[in-house]
């Protein structure tokens, strides 16, 4: 069985790779691919390239040039879906980062497993991201893999590297108008906001060809803020339920003080209550959904009881050597180790104490993707 693709690129001054990208896509297409669209935010003469390549091709070739690049580059790829003559879309970077040679790889996944996107990933398998440069561009990618896997746990449980650019997708069960391209992931905004069924072929990400990367800090805010959009109601309760136990935390203290308590021991027990109070509302609130996958109450809650405590016990002596050795206000040392532990404590929860349980049920599974889908918008109680 042969199933046409059409390919997706979105290119912003990918001139010099334009060439042999169309190149090495009619060498591995095998009359697969239907179509290469580039969708285009160039400010040089890629979209002149792309149409004088065009000419010669043995595959149809077409460019999108977009004067005004709404959306960046996830907006260019979802111009590209909705032109496509296709339903089957293969997505790709134009720097040859991404190896032509893995389309037919992609589609045969597809053909084989009827599933409604193939995930190119660097980190299953024989995978690997020997393209980013340096280790601290591999470090921020991991980094930001885990948060963002540990935001949405069920719906990325399948998916090892939801940040690739490197897809196929089958349009047809999307729902293109429901999506909203802020930034450049554009696979995790698919993945965030639908429930799929989702393969994986591993691919080693490449050296870049030619031209300059794109990843800047301004591309980071980008991610971040498309991260916040897609999965603000979750984290912001988990934040609002830490905020009324430092609230209850403050009271006790000063309740017991009041009684002739010693503050320390006051502290200590203000701590310990807080910590049982958080862990039953985020219950109940936060991840209520997706405890009947998870654990037992009893492993969930000694797991939370130990983190919580192991992160007070390295928080407040870090807090200690910042204001007496660096010289730091006490206030903006407690705010600075705070939210750090804010995220380390969203963190191991999503991944650690409430992690689906291999093997759990299909019920279950379905309970937490619908969760998944109700919290992708702001939470209310």
């Amino acid at each position: 069985m042969t199933t046409p693709a059409t390919i997706v690129v979105p290119t912003y001054n990918e001139s010099a790779n334009v060439a042999d990208l169309v190149r090495r896509l009619e060498a591995a297409s095998d009359g697969q691919i239907a179509e290469i669209i580039f969708v285009d935010d160039s400010t040089d003469d890629t979209p002149a390239v792309i149409r004088a390549v065009a000419r010669h091709a043995a595959i149809p070739v077409r460019v999108i040039h977009r004067e005004h690049a709404d959306g960046g580059l996830g907006g260019a790829v979802l111009v590209g879906l909705h032109s496509a003559t296709t339903d089957v879309c293969v997505v790709m970077d134009g720097d040859l980062q991404h190896p032509p040679e893995d389309v037919p790889r992609l589609i045969r996944e597809f053909e084989l497993n009827g599933s409604d996107i193939v995930v190119a990933s660097r980190y299953s398998g024989d995978g690997t991201a020997h393209g980013l440069a340096g280790i601290v561009r591999t470090g921020v990618s991991r980094l930001s893999t885990l948060v963002t896997k540990s935001m949405f746990p069920v719906r990325l449980r399948y998916c090892s590297d939801p940040m690739t650019g490197f897809f196929l997708v089958d349009r047809s069960a999307v729902d293109l108008g429901g999506l909203q391209p802020r930034g450049f992931k554009i696979l995790l905004e698919i993945l965030a906001r639908e429930t799929l069924k989702v393969s994986e072929i591993p691919f080693d990400f490449a050296e870049r060809n030619a031209g300059d990367s794109k990843a800047s800090f301004r591309q980071g805010l980008h991610f971040i803020a498309q991260l916040a959009a897609l999965r603000f109601g979750k984290m912001s309760l988990f934040a609002l339920i830490g905020a009324l136990g430092a609230v209850l935390n403050i009271g006790i203290v000063w309740a017991l003080t009041q009684l002739g308590v010693n503050y320390i021991v006051a502290a200590i027990i203000a701590a310990e209550a807080t910590i049982v109070g958080n862990f039953i509302l985020q219950e109940r609130f936060v991840f209520g959904e997706m405890r009947a996958n998870a654990s037992n109450l009893g492993s969930r809650f000694a797991k939370s009881f130990a983190f919580n405590n192991a992160e007070a016990a390295v928080r407040i002596p870090v807090m200690a050597v910042l204001v007496e050795t660096w010289h730091i206000s006490s206030v903006v040392a407690t705010a600075f180790t705070l939210a750090v532990a804010f995220f380390a404590r969203f963190l191991f929860h999503s991944l650690v104490v409430y992690a689906p349980r291999r093997g759990g049920s299909s019920t279950s599974a379905n309970q937490q993707v619908a969760f998944e889908r109700q919290m992708t918008g702001p939470t209310e109680l």
